[in-house]
Formats: C-alpha cells, sequence, structure tokens
C-alpha cells in the first residue's frame, strides 16, 4: 500500500514546555486514530516534522497543523509517495534537534528556506536511524 510522507517546517508561537506537551499528546492521540506515524522536532525557534501514513489523512492533518495558531510560517518541504514508514512504530516521536540540525543562527539566516528534499528528509532518516549523539559528517545539515 502506497503511503504519503510530508515534512514541514514552522516557528513556534509562544513556545514552552507545557505547549510542547500539550502538541505531543494531541499528535500522539490523533495520530494512532488515523493511522500516521512520524517524528517532530521541537525548539524554541523551529518545528520539523515528518509524517507519514494514507494520504488523505497526511494532507488533512498538514492542514489542521497549517491552521494552528501555535505555528507561524508552516511551509512543506517535502510530500512524496513510499511504501515503507521510518517511525511505523512511532505515533509521534519527539526528538531534541541534535548536532546534525541547523543552529539558531542558521535558521535566522533563513537555513528552512534553503533546505531541500533530501536535507529534510536526511535529518529525519538519522533521528530514525537512531545515530548516536556525534553522527558522521553525512547527517549534518548544517
Amino acid at each position: 500500500m502506497a503511503l504519503t510522507q510530508l515534512i514541514y517546517a514552522s516557528r513556534p508561537f509562544g513556545f514552552d514546555a507545557g505547549m510542547l506537551n500539550q502538541i505531543l499528546f494531541q499528535a500522539r492521540e490523533n495520530n494512532a486514530r488515523h493511522d500516521i506515524t512520524g517524528a517532530l522536532i521541537c525548539r524554541s525557534d523551529l518545528y520539523l516534522q515528518l509524517l507519514e501514513g494514507p494520504s488523505a489523512a497526511v494532507q488533512e492533518t498538514y492542514a489542521r497543523i497549517a491552521r494552528d495558531d501555535r505555528h507561524v510560517e508552516v511551509t512543506c518541504l517535502m510530500t512524496r509517495e513510499t511504501r515503507t514508514r521510518l517511525f511505523a512504530g512511532w505515533a509521534m516521536r519527539d526528538d531534541a534537534a541534535r548536532s546534525w540540525m541547523w543552529t539558531m543562527q542558521e535558521v535566522a539566516d533563513g537555513a528552512v528556506a534553503r533546505c531541500d528534499t533530501q536535507e529534510a528528509l536526511g535529518v529525519f532518516t538519522c533521528i530514525a536511524a537512531g545515530l548516536p549523539e556525534d553522527p558522521p559528517r553525512t547527517c549534518r545539515h548544517a
């Protein structure tokens, strides 16, 4: 069965630990109900999320996220069809932005706008592979 993978980036609006916990709780509950899996990277300056599952469910979820006032500047970085999931066991995995992510200054300087499909997918491929804190250079996207 073909699945859709979608990666988007946004800027948090009013980011704090309580809001993050609420987002993760809601995402896990909704995603489990709609056969969506994925991962969410959260920082005070960036949300980067991969959603994967049935196309209609992924598109509806993305549309709901784009309307959510906890995000601004929601930008789709990649949409593709695939046969396999990167995060099959995770209704929504959350991951701290490790060393292969952009710095806050790089985000401020437009790293997200310059990000291509392979770079966006590469971030989540590294997370799915469970690479250690100091991944090989190929997983550093700075």
